[in-house]
């Protein structure tokens, strides 16, 4: 298992950064365009939006596992250790609905857009909107490797690059 979660991180990781990349590659390069040759792709913004949309859908998993997003936390250290793990379960469950409705909607969205095609590039509209799909199975897969953890201990991963607990203390 602790092969496959490496795989899946290393795997989340790159694709964060070769989208982070290729985004600022191209509007790096419209904007030379545009004050050089007074001309731009015209594709530029569109893609980039796109790209973000993923980016955003594709980074919450490692996000979460890291515990970068935002918490309240001062109910569940008010509690007692039991009412804390109460408490970090009802959050666990709320989250894992949460995520199951980002797929169901991600797929209806997908299923509705199939033939409306983005404004310049003409690529169906269902591409982009795949992205809260697939971003909701990955933080459903990332949430079930670290859900123990959390709900026990209130425990986030941590590696050289981030780690929530560090900078919650500073």
């Amino acid at each position: 298992m602790q092969t496959f979660e490496r795989y899946l991180l290393a795997a989340n990781r790159w694709a964060l950064i070769l989208l982070l990349a290729a985004m600022s590659v191209i509007i790096f390069t419209n904007v030379v365009m545009r004050y050089v040759t007074h001309d731009s792709l015209e594709w530029a913004e569109e893609v980039a939006r796109h790209m973000m949309i993923w980016l955003t859908f594709l980074g919450a998993g490692p996000v979460l596992r890291y515990g970068g997003h935002i918490a309240v936390e001062n109910l569940q250290d008010a509690l007692p250790r039991a009412g804390g793990i109460a408490l970090r379960v009802v959050v666990a469950g709320l989250l894992f609905s949460f995520f199951g409705f980002m797929v169901w909607y991600g797929w209806l969205y997908m299923q509705r857009t199939l033939f409306q095609l983005t404004p310049v590039t003409q690529i169906p509209f269902a591409y982009i909107y795949s992205a809260m799909a697939i971003g909701g199975l990955l933080l459903i897969v990332h949430f079930l490797l670290m859900v123990r953890g959390y709900v026990l201990h209130r425990e986030f991963a941590a590696d050289d690059h981030f780690d929530a607990n560090a900078s919650a203390s500073l």
